[in-house]
């Protein structure tokens, strides 16, 4: 018996300090490092996927600005405050959200200098 409870007790505690918080924070995948961060590879496919059906080369809907090139992109969160407008929720309009990955890849991307 009392071998049971041991091998259980040993076989519980490897369950439990293999068990993750199952908090995406720490998913390289979802959360890439800062610095991999670039227009190129994160920024233009989040902006590609949320943004062009209004900001696109030729605005719509009454969209003030493209958002089809860096420097427009670049523009936006310098002078047209983006970031904040996806923060609060004002943008996408009519769409989902961005999520709090996005939004800060979005500030990452400022913070380091707007890597292309």
């Amino acid at each position: 018996m009392k071998n049971l409870l041991t091998i259980t007790s040993m076989f519980l505690m490897l369950f439990i300090a293999s068990c993750s918080s199952g908090s995406d924070d720490d998913d390289p995948i979802l959360n890439p490092l800062a610095t991999t961060i670039t227009y190129s590879n994160t920024i233009s496919t989040i902006v590609n996927g949320n943004c062009t059906g209004c900001h696109g080369s030729t605005p719509t809907n009454g969209a003030p600005m493209s958002l089809t090139t860096y420097n427009n992109v670049k523009d936006a969160v310098e002078n047209r405050g983006l970031i904040n407008q996806i923060e609060t929720g004002n943008m996408p309009k009519n769409g989902t959200d961005l999520t709090s990955t996005q939004i800060q890849s979005f500030k990452t991307w400022q913070t380091n200098g707007f890597p292309q």
